[in-house]
């Protein structure tokens, strides 16, 4: 997988994720401690995003 392809891999799942994160917090049946991974997983994609892209 070319560097360009992983990139654009990792912004769809960063756009897939913050997507959910969203329905998530406006869900009151979520749980906390979920929102707060979804939030971890999503800070991690976008330094990957970052260190690639440079």
């Amino acid at each position: 997988m070319s560097t360009e392809s992983h990139l654009v891999e990792l912004k769809k799942k960063h756009q897939t994720l913050e997507t959910r994160l969203e329905a998530a917090q406006r869900s009151p049946s979520t749980d906390r401690l979920e929102i707060n991974e979804m939030k971890k997983k999503k800070l991690r994609l976008k330094d990957q995003i970052q260190r690639l892209s440079h």
